[in-house]
């Protein structure tokens, strides 16, 4: 009993495992679609991607001038009470 409980069990999870690879692999989009998404994303733009550094380097620039400092810059944020 033990060896059929053992063999069904096995069984199932190997049909579920194959029944996931199925799926994924009908959903997945295929060579094509995937070309034109990598296409289509913001870094491929020169423009997009310069104003993403420049946003980033500003960004950095405040973090690194909040570390800097001993005020405590949050207390300035939001209504006073």
């Amino acid at each position: 009993m033990s060896g059929m409980r053992t063999t069904l069990i096995s069984t199932a999870a190997i049909a579920s495992m194959g029944l996931g690879y199925g799926l994924w692999s009908v959903i997945s989009p295929g060579e094509q679609r995937r070309k034109e998404m990598l296409k289509n994303l913001p870094e491929s733009n020169p423009v997009r991607m310069e104003e993403t550094r420049q946003r980033n380097a500003m960004l950095m620039q405040v973090l690194k001038d909040a570390a800097e400092t001993s005020d405590n810059l949050a207390r300035g944020l939001g209504p006073e009470k």
